[in-house]
């Protein structure tokens, strides 16, 4: 694994963020369109629920698995941000799982993440603190 140069700034952060939820939304039309798609064909009760579900699990299973292979989506590498554990590691599975989960109420509640990241010692957003997970410059 490629040795850790730093910490990225917030606004490094950020603006992966905003390319990021350009290829989330790629992800999020995908996953519904397949939900629609086997709703019609199999005549479910419930479609709504089933692409609710479809949709959520592509979106976690998007990050679990760029974070835990590579460490990296493609707009982090973009951007040269990596994502290990505390202690340096590559994020396991459920860590990332447990990542991501926290990260919804994290930018949801007025960006409590980001504005705990201006305050915390490493600039860690708060989920990642919680989570035991840091975002370092890719080197």
């Amino acid at each position: 694994m490629p040795r850790c140069e730093g910490i990225p700034g917030v606004g490094r952060r950020l603006l992966s963020l905003v390319y990021e939820l350009l290829l989330l939304t790629a992800v999020i039309l995908l996953a519904a369109g397949g939900a629609t798609a086997l709703a019609h064909g199999i005549a479910v009760a419930h479609p709504r629920a089933l692409t609710q579900l479809f949709v959520t699990g592509a979106c976690l299973g998007y990050f679990v698995w760029q974070w835990h292979g590579r460490g990296q989506t493609l707009p982090m590498k973009t951007w040269k941000i990596r994502i290990e554990t505390a202690e340096g590691r590559r994020v396991p599975v459920a860590r990332g799982l447990l990542r991501a989960i926290l990260s919804v109420p994290g930018y949801s509640l007025f960006g409590i993440s980001v504005l705990w990241a201006l305050v915390d010692r490493e600039n860690q957003f708060l989920h990642d603190r919680l989570a035991g997970t840091r975002l370092v410059i890719a080197g």
